[in-house]
């Protein structure tokens, strides 16, 4: 029974931490249609911020709510001078974000330089009959649900949560009701990034920090959303749970290249029969 159990967080870390790093990108490609090829890097920003708030001697903690501050601000000013200018264009914005993905590795190799750091993981372990379990991955797992339902409040509880919605779905009518939609589109881009940044920092304990950790993880993320499709909540919650059960899965059974081989393989089937993703399944069998 306590092995079951062990089993069980791990299946539900492991869609946890997926769902936690696809929460920004699924807010602004799901909802603002911009692929951001710099999400990775925006995650890996706030992991570092985590990592060099914990070198002056700040706690944990501090470093964490200091990083959605940090990547959102770095968010809103990408947004102004890059995204802004390049909403419709597709193809434009891939290649501006992938620019400003290099660069951004770039510079912060220069700047930190190319050696792994890391953070070390609070709260121990707690036993489960004779086995252990992190106490970090239960904190992931809370913080994970705590973030979504947040998230979910603001976008449907929420007056920017509806203006936000609006301006995405109809900007002249927005607009003319007196409200500045690329206001709208720099507050959701920039909320978006700093979803980003907190993932990272959230992160940071459990895996090494370099300038190209964002490429470990923008696949996984950039694949989530896609698989969960335009409804943002339900969508990137159903295709974490699937993707990341496969990926756990598989993994345990043999290593984890074939867990990310299969949860690869799932994608494809999913998109195969659904091509707008799961949500489009539900919305069109609802």
């Amino acid at each position: 029974m306590e092995y079951l159990i062990v089993t069980l967080i791990g299946v539900v870390f492991a869609i946890a931490s997926l769902v936690l790093l696809a929460l920004g990108l699924a807010i602004i490609y799901g909802m603002m249609g911009v692929i951001n090829l710099a999400q990775g890097e925006f995650i890996m920003l706030g992991a570092y911020t985590v990592v060099l708030s914990s070198a002056h001697g700040l706690q944990l903690w501090v470093g964490m709510a200091m990083a959605p501050v940090v990547v959102g601000v770095v968010g809103l000013v990408v947004e102004r001078c890059i995204i802004r200018f390049l909403y419709g264009r597709l193809l434009d914005t891939m290649l501006a974000t992938w620019g400003l993905s290099l660069g951004l590795i770039a510079a912060v190799t220069l700047i930190l330089g190319p050696s792994t750091e890391g953070v070390a993981t609070p709260f121990g372990h707690v036993a489960i009959g004779g086995y252990a379990v992190s106490a970090y991955n239960l904190f992931v797992i809370a913080a994970t649900g705590f973030l979504v339902a947040l998230t979910w409040g603001v976008f449907n509880r929420t007056r920017f949560g509806l203006i936000a919605r609006g301006a995405m779905q109809n900007a002249d009518m927005v607009a003319a009701l007196g409200i500045h939609p690329p206001t709208i589109y720099m507050m959701t881009f920039a909320l978006g990034s700093a979803l980003a940044g907190l993932a990272g920092a959230i992160m940071a304990p459990l895996t090494g920090v370099v300038p190209s950790l964002g490429l470990a993880f923008v696949a996984k993320v950039f694949i989530t959303v896609t698989v969960g499709g335009a409804a943002i909540f339900s969508g990137t919650l159903g295709a974490g749970t699937l993707l990341g059960a496969i990926e756990s899965a598989v993994s345990f059974i043999s290593t984890p290249i074939y867990g990310q081989v299969a949860m690869l393989g799932c994608a494809l089937v999913v998109l195969r029969f659904a091509p707008q993703g799961i949500s489009g399944l539900w919305r069109r069998s609802g």
